[in-house]
């Protein structure tokens, strides 16, 4: 039979077994990455994090993504250092954390992103000098309250959104890097965002976006810095996940939740410099990627309006 199929490829024209073998190749091509994406999300084995060291660092860590990765970090047996502005949340999650997982230490930092940087940087050296800290998860990060027009944006906003998104995942890094360096091992994963990779624009998000672009190219570059010197830089590309910041209250299929998020995260630190750790994303970032990037544009702005109407709405509402 397979002579068969052969003579008779052999009696085609000449374009016709040129299009026969670019489909072939083609179709190899696809399988090869198929097989890779399943191999990648649901079989390859996530890395024993204690390698990198006994302690792991999270910004941001009483809601959200942050407390779904300290929760995972403590599930793994590290001990941590949780670094938040609010000193009544800490403790709250250090206990909870403590009441699951009785056999780690954590030490807490009170630093206010938006208030005085340096100091709270200070006070996290200070924290930290001593103890091996092999990852470090920058999640801490602000957005709009709603969507709006760049001309909106009002100054004390701006401020914030320059000052925590790409001031205190910079600053943070620095002052963690040195002991990785010294160390010649740790991970490092820096929390961006879809609004800034996987979609073309995020029209009424302007600021918040170009942050989380910064951090992406941030990311990219200290992996080549360092990649040799045993340290892993990351940068994590959720879309929504069911977090306050996000306004998403209940989780979905394409929706997680924080915890199924960070479970998922877990499986992917030390890996490839740029991912999107919770499959279903990915998905949708495909999705994204083979659409017109005008047909994205509109859909973005006429949904991102929809969000500035209602909050517009809810602002009005308080005022009376």
């Amino acid at each position: 039979m397979e002579a068969c199929f052969f003579d008779t490829l052999k009696a085609q024209p000449f374009w016709v077994i040129f299009l026969f073998t670019l489909g072939s190749l083609s179709l190899l091509k696809f399988s090869f990455v198929f097989l890779k994406w399943v191999w990648i999300n649901f079989f390859r084995p996530g890395k024993n994090l204690k390698k990198y060291g006994s302690w792991g660092l999270v910004t941001g860590p009483t809601d959200g993504i942050g407390k779904g990765f300290a929760f995972q970090l403590a599930r793994k047996g590290l001990n941590l250092v949780l670094v938040g502005r609010n000193p009544d949340k800490l403790k709250d999650l250090s206990d909870s954390i403590l009441a699951k997982y009785a056999k780690i230490q954590i030490k807490t930092v009170v630093v206010d992103f938006t208030g005085d940087l340096d100091e709270g940087v200070r006070k996290i050296k200070e924290t930290i000098e001593g103890l091996d800290v092999g990852v470090l998860i920058n999640n801490v990060g602000i957005s709009y309250p709603y969507a709006r027009f760049f001309h909106e944006v009002d100054e004390e906003l701006l401020m914030n959104l320059i000052k925590v998104n790409v001031e205190g995942t910079t600053k943070v890094t620095q002052a963690v890097l040195p002991g990785m360096v010294k160390r010649k091992k740790g991970a490092i994963v820096n929390i961006g965002s879809g609004a800034a990779i996987v979609i073309p624009s995020d029209p009424l998000y302007a600021v918040y976006a170009a942050t989380k672009a910064y951090i992406d190219q941030f990311s990219r570059c200290l992996y080549v810095e360092y990649k040799n010197s045993g340290i892993d830089v990351q940068c994590q590309v959720p879309l929504y996940v069911a977090t306050k910041m996000a306004s998403i209250k209940r989780s979905s299929f394409f929706v997680p939740s924080t915890d199924g998020y960070a479970r998922a995260a877990m499986r992917w630190i030390g890996y490839e410099p740029r991912c999107t750790p919770y499959w279903p994303h990915s998905i949708l970032w495909g999705l994204a990627y083979s659409l017109p990037e005008s047909v994205v544009d509109a859909w973005r702005l006429r949904f991102c309006l929809g969000i500035r109407k209602r909050g517009q709405i809810k602002d009005s509402r308080k005022k009376e």
